[in-house]
This record gives C-alpha cells, sequence and structure tokens, in this order.
C-alpha cells in the first residue's frame, strides 16, 4: 500500500464514513491514551497532596450521557482518599428543611483533596425544575445565588471546574435501551430515568437556562461531546490535567530489599479455602 493510500485509509478511520463525527475509538488506541494519562493522574494526586491544593469537579448532563463511566476513568488508578467521588441520595427529611446548599458545602474538598460531584447542587437547575421537585421560583432563586457561593469558592482556594456531558437524543436512546436486557446494566435504569425519558425539551430549556446564569468568567462550564464514551473519557481528562498545573515530584526509585523467609513454622491450620469454581 503506497504512503498515499496509508494516508487516505487513516483519515478515513479518523473522520467516519459520512465524514463529519469520528469513527469510534479502536480499543486498543484508548487503552495506550488512557494508560498514558493514568500516570499523569498519580502526578496530580501527588502535587495536590504536596501543596495542599483543593479541587473541585462537577459532572452534569443527561441520563445516560456517561457520566459514571468518565468518572470511574478517572478515580480507577487513583487513591480515593484523594479523589472522593461524592454522589448524594435524595434528600433526606431533615435535609429538605435546610438551606439548599447545606448538604453539599460538607463535601467541598480541603486541601490535599480532589472532589469529584457525580451530579451535585446543580440538581435544583435541572432534574428537579423539570421533575417538579422543586417550583420555578425556588430553581431561579437558585440560579441567582449559586455564581455567589461558587464565586467565594473560587476566592477560598478552591479549583473548580464544571464538566456538562452533551449527548444526542438518539445516542441516549440506544444507551437507555441497552440497559434494559443487561443484567449489569439495568440498575442504572431508575424510575426516574423512565418518567425524564420523555422530557428532551425540557432539560434542554433547563440546561440553557442554567448556563446563562452560571456559565461565569471564574465558574465555566466545559461541555464534552459524549457520542463516543471512550473519545470523552479521554478529552475530559486531558482537559483536567492541563486546567491544574502540577509538576512531577521527585522520587527515589522504589528498590524492594531481600526479605528473609522461613525463620518461622507455620501453623498447621485448617484454612477455609473459597472453592475454586474457576
Amino acid at each position: 500500500m503506497s504512503g498515499k493510500a496509508r494516508e487516505r485509509k487513516k483519515k478515513k478511520k479518523d473522520v467516519g464514513e459520512d465524514g463529519g463525527k469520528p469513527a469510534k475509538l479502536r480499543r486498543k488506541e484508548y487503552e495506550r491514551e488512557l494508560e498514558r494519562l493514568h500516570v499523569e493522574l498519580v502526578k496530580l494526586q501527588q502535587w495536590v497532596v504536596h501543596n495542599g491544593l483543593k479541587v473541585c469537579i462537577v459532572f452534569e448532563g443527561r441520563d445516560g450521557a456517561g457520566k459514571g463511566g468518565t468518572i470511574k476513568a478517572i478515580t480507577e488508578r487513583v487513591s480515593s482518599r484523594v479523589f472522593r467521588v461524592v454522589a448524594l441520595p435524595a434528600p433526606t427529611e431533615r435535609e429538605k428543611s435546610q438551606m439548599y446548599m447545606q448538604r453539599y458545602v460538607r463535601h467541598f474538598p480541603s486541601a490535599g483533596e480532589i472532589a469529584i460531584f457525580d451530579r451535585s447542587w446543580y440538581n435544583r437547575a435541572g432534574v428537579e425544575r423539570v421533575m417538579g421537585f422543586c417550583t420555578e421560583e425556588q430553581s431561579e432563586s437558585f440560579l441567582r445565588a449559586v455564581p455567589f457561593v461558587e464565586h467565594a469558592m473560587v476566592d477560598s482556594g478552591i479549583i473548580l471546574l464544571k464538566y456538562w456531558l452533551e449527548v444526542s437524543p438518539q445516542e441516549q436512546q440506544r444507551r437507555l435501551e441497552s440497559r434494559i436486557d443487561d443484567g449489569r446494566k439495568v440498575w442504572k435504569l431508575s424510575p426516574m430515568d423512565l418518567k425524564s425519558y420523555d422530557k428532551w425539551d425540557e432539560y434542554t430549556m433547563a440546561r440553557d437556562r442554567m448556563f446563562q446564569e452560571t456559565d461565569t468568567p471564574y465558574a465555566p462550564w466545559f461541555v464534552a461531546r459524549s457520542e463516543d464514551k471512550k473519545r470523552v473519557r479521554l478529552n475530559v481528562i486531558s482537559h483536567l490535567l492541563s486546567s491544574v498545573p502540577y509538576k512531577k515530584l521527585p522520587q527515589k526509585r522504589v528498590e524492594l530489599g531481600r526479605r528473609k523467609i522461613g525463620r518461622y513454622e507455620e501453623v498447621d491450620y485448617p484454612f477455609k479455602y473459597v472453592p475454586e469454581v474457576f
């Protein structure tokens, strides 16, 4: 195959058959890039702990947009004590009586922490507004107030990143349908997902209103296209790494010393072993 032919073939794979959106990312390429980014996330983790940084990452988007998978890709190779995932359940009766932001504030990061919100205080601008769990007045009041809260967060030294994962109605439908007969994913289909399925336009209006009021210079929204789950994970991690300045800390090479084994004679104990079914 000539050089020009190889180049045309590569472009076809990168762009896709329709000449528009990129083709699905190949697994080997995805895993290679993800491994490289995971190494950088470990460097970021060490830098955050060493310098006492406070990082808060918000993930929002429609059902099926890929928030959970993206968060898992970020956290699967780092410490859960540094990268904390906050996924709050529905508020209790006591929490409903509190100031709205109260239950979220206690999960904000302290020095040396990265708090990742899998849905956040923006529930009030999205699902609560669309599904009628709050009034229009309550939602509008929240939108007016939250920029001041986020300004205070940034002023206190918190690095705040807000991501909206954008998915098309066709891809959302395909993902939701794939959960129905998959025993690994059926738990993801909550009654709330089914009720909100036919409210695409309402969610779009709520998203646009949210952006109008809360896309600020000090706490902007970043939109990530998530038609391809692999691509959006790599893109978000890359953006995260570029948004938090960090350096590789010097560290000594770890060497395992020579172990002294055999000085203790094990007890002949009747251990209960797990059956080796596989």
